[in-house]
């Protein structure tokens, strides 16, 4: 049980944080709870990331779904071929990730920076500030006991509200979890919402996709606190994927 409260950030970073949108969702943790308190559905620039957590000095560790640690010239990294040996039959493997392919990444750019400001990889939650990459697809199979990847990021506008409404009826179903309840804050609980989702188009239903991932990315996190089950491929050097795999639902 969780008896201080705990603040975290879940960060659904775009590649090229200049020219695309990145989301970001703060939470409190307590109790084996975590609110939602604060979410940014929309930010541009690692600059402006960066500012957004010194603004919150409580902040203890921050989930990404980004590429951290990219040491490998080439091909995959050791980390991203572990994961789809182990889901890449449930359809949720990872593509490549590599200097030649994305050269000065911003996520590791990002990733240094929170170093410095004393968010360690994988750090252990009691000792210190952490910061972790996560992958939001195979954690999305392991939370929701699903069989396979869920879809809601390719295909049609129809698939892809669709596949967001779904995903938010499981997040709304977190609400009532065992492991680590979740709740989202009401000026934010509109997009998690069918009839929100179901009016977004274009750029906007893009938005809102980036903003569910971030939710997740804290959720991780949380459970990251916990200390649920889990599998953390790679290592610190060579790039890692921490994938919880535990049942919340």
């Amino acid at each position: 049980m969780i008896k201080n409260n705990r603040y975290i950030c879940g960060i659904d970073l775009a590649w090229h944080c200049d020219k695309n949108n990145s989301a970001m969702a703060f939470g409190e943790l307590m109790d084996g709870e975590l609110i939602i308190t604060d979410l940014i559905p929309s930010i541009k620039t690692i600059a402006r990331i960066l500012q957004k957590i010194k603004e919150k000095p409580a902040l203890t560790g921050l989930a990404l779904d980004a590429s951290l640690i990219i040491p490998n010239q080439t091909g995959q990294r050791i980390c991203e071929q572990q994961l789809n040996g182990y889901y890449r039959s449930k359809k949720a493997g990872c593509h490549p990730t590599n200097q030649t392919l994305y050269p000065n990444a911003d996520s590791v750019k990002l990733s240094q920076h929170l170093t410095q400001l004393g968010f360690y990889h994988l750090n252990h939650p009691g000792r210190g500030c952490w910061q972790l990459e996560c992958y939001p697809h195979p954690a999305i199979i392991e939370l929701f006991a699903l069989t396979e990847r869920h879809l809601y990021k390719k295909g049609s506008v129809a698939t892809k509200i669709q596949g967001q409404i779904r995903l938010a009826k499981y997040l709304n179903r977190l609400h009532y979890s065992q492991v680590l309840r979740l709740t989202i804050n009401t000026p934010y609980q509109c997009h998690l919402e069918p009839e929100y989702i179901t009016a977004l188009k274009g750029h906007t239903l893009k938005q809102n996709e980036d903003t569910l991932d971030a939710i997740i990315c804290a959720y991780i996190g949380g459970l990251y606190v916990t200390g649920v089950k889990n599998q953390c491929f790679g290592d610190t050097e060579n790039g890692y994927i921490y994938v919880p795999q535990q049942k919340c639902i």
